[in-house]
């Protein structure tokens, strides 16, 4: 009744406003009304934009937000694959073949870092012939001390003291005596065998190269230093600083990928087109299926000399010399070369979950429960849907984790225990642990976080198992874990005491629950009851928090 009055009173102003000119011409008319069909148009889309805009708040709103915090190589990665093969099955079904390139990577770089290190060797000794051998020299070493100064000291000092202490290297393996110090290595005797390898798995390094540009590795990631030159940059990045100052070899720098899925998605593109699958006319797609195939079949070729050259005595006494323990490094699977080399491989849940990748940036991954737990929550779609997001760990990546914490859920933080003797590879006068520690603090003391659930996983314990049992001792690193005994359950149970302390000491909210488990991620079916648990968990928490239940 009113916009019909409104149409035909001559005094209403919006009608005189909106009314066409009583002199209009016809060509007037139709620009006018072009204009005004313009403006309808535009109107329509922005109703259907904010149409838009409110079913995506209301999904979101019913999306459960995680965050998956950690320094570098803490295991966040590891953990998101965890978390879609436990609850996700079918679609990590689906992407587990992409995962074969990055296995066989690992695998090809950890020979090629063998052989490297061969090399370097075997350029010491005249020939290999040659019934003499140049000795085998360690690194020198210099004295020195960390420097206890840092403006990132807190508490956290107080458990983890790095000052005169003989320390183990980046690469986890314990220091050598004093008596080992003083006394001169037995020289390495190369043979015609160690030369004839090296000569067999040439090929590798094409397949490295290709794999590389397959996953979209752009580049090798060595830390930038404008006081130094190139070539002692590249120096640098091969080198450890222990604790005391003294200077060991690593495994070189990684190569990473941007954190998105165009290489996955590339990767699965080339599998199903090898097998007759998809599109296969796209070059890029033909081009990726070459260089696949090409890899596995050399890989397959080279198969035994792989096995010959890992389970040759003398190279293990190299390695060992050089305090570098690769069962220990991200990606490793060099005892599984036999089942890894081959032509028809298909990679286990287990070798993708232990398959190293590194990336950089921010993984955003959308999880919808596949499986649900508890009946009484999985009615709720908030328990369906989550986004998962895995932020890089390094220290020049953690500005861009606060962003994230505005409307977080929950934080799973990640805490490598097995590196308590270890240095941070972006600053080399910073414990990992200490580090870790600094972070824990940073979390559970931040107001954006109050109110939100934080889960710690003490991981690694697979690692600190096998380092204590080499000989590693505790007290030396952590003078505050006195004479305990020294063994990996009681370092374990240390740790997470101290954990909790932190956390009941800072947290905004005095009556947080605190959520600590000791894990090893790369054991899948313990990981996957964690989960479980973590999942259901804090989910109740959260849902009661809602007045859900």
């Amino acid at each position: 009744m009113q916009s019909s009055r409104l149409s035909t009173d001559p005094d209403d102003p919006l009608t005189a406003a909106i009314a066409p000119p009583t002199n209009e011409t016809p060509e007037e008319r139709e620009r006018r009304l072009r204009q005004e069909e313009e403006a309808k148009r535009i109107s329509d889309e922005i109703d259907e934009r904010l149409k838009l805009d409110r079913a995506a708040w209301k999904r979101h709103k019913s999306t459960f937000k995680l965050l998956l915090l950690g320094q570098s190589e803490s295991g966040k990665s590891t953990t998101l694959k965890n978390f879609q093969l436990a609850f996700a099955p079918k679609a990590w079904k689906a992407e587990r073949a992409s995962w074969r390139a990055v296995i066989q990577l690992n695998l090809v770089r950890s020979i090629n870092h063998i052989l490297d290190i061969l090399s370097q060797e075997m350029s010491k000794t005249p020939s290999p012939t040659s019934p003499l051998s140049s000795p085998f020299l360690r690194p020198a070493t210099t004295q020195g001390r960390l420097d206890n100064q840092s403006a990132t000291s807190t508490n956290a000092s107080t458990i983890i003291t790095a000052a005169s202490s003989t320390a183990s290297d980046l690469d986890h393996s314990s220091s050598p005596s004093p008596t080992e110090r003083s006394s001169s290595p037995t020289p390495v005797q190369f043979t015609n065998m160690h030369a004839l390898l090296k000569l067999r798995l040439v090929p590798l390094r094409r397949v490295e190269a290709d794999l590389k540009h397959l996953i979209g590795a752009a580049t090798d990631e060595l830390a930038p230093d404008s006081s130094v030159s190139p070539d002692q940059a590249v120096e640098d990045a091969n080198a450890a600083v222990l604790f005391d100052g003294t200077v060991s070899r690593r495994r070189p720098a990684e190569f990473y990928v941007r954190s998105n899925n165009s290489w996955r998605d590339a990767l699965r593109s080339a599998y199903q087109g090898l097998h007759g699958e998809g599109d296969t006319r796209a070059v890029a797609t033909l081009d990726g299926q070459s260089k696949l195939e090409d890899a596995t079949e050399i890989i397959a070729s080279c198969a035994e000399d792989m096995q010959s050259l890992w389970n040759d005595p003398v190279v293990r006494d190299v390695l060992r010399r050089r305090k570098i323990r690769m069962e220990l490094m991200p990606g490793f699977f060099l005892d599984d070369i036999a089942r890894i080399a081959v032509r028809n491989y298909e990679p286990t849940d287990d070798d993708v979950v232990r398959a190293r990748l590194r990336t950089l940036g921010v993984q955003e991954h959308r999880l919808v429960m596949e499986r649900s737990g508890v009946s009484s929550l999985a009615t709720n779609d908030v328990s369906r849907e989550w986004m998962i997001y895995d932020v890089g760990g390094s220290r020049t990546s953690r500005a861009a984790w606060f962003p994230y914490f505005d409307d977080a859920n929950a934080i799973l933080f990640l805490a490598p225990i097995s590196c308590f003797d270890e240095l941070l590879q972006e600053d080399r006068r910073v414990n990992r642990l200490e580090d870790s520690f600094l972070l824990w603090k940073a979390i559970i003391q931040s107001k954006l976080l109050a109110k939100c659930i934080i889960v710690l996983f003490l991981n690694k314990y697979d690692l600190l198992e096998k380092k204590l049992r080499s000989g590693v001792q505790v007290k030396k690193y952590l003078p505050s874990f006195g004479d305990r005994e020294n063994s990996a359950p009681v370092l374990a149970q240390y740790l997470h005491q101290k954990f909790k302390d932190q956390h009941r000491e800072h947290s905004p909210q005095p009556r947080r629950p605190f959520y600590g488990y000791v894990t090893t991620c790369i054991n899948t079916k313990a990981t996957t009851s964690t989960l479980n648990a973590v999942r259901d968990g804090i989910l109740r928490h959260n849902l009661q928090r809602a007045d859900f239940v």
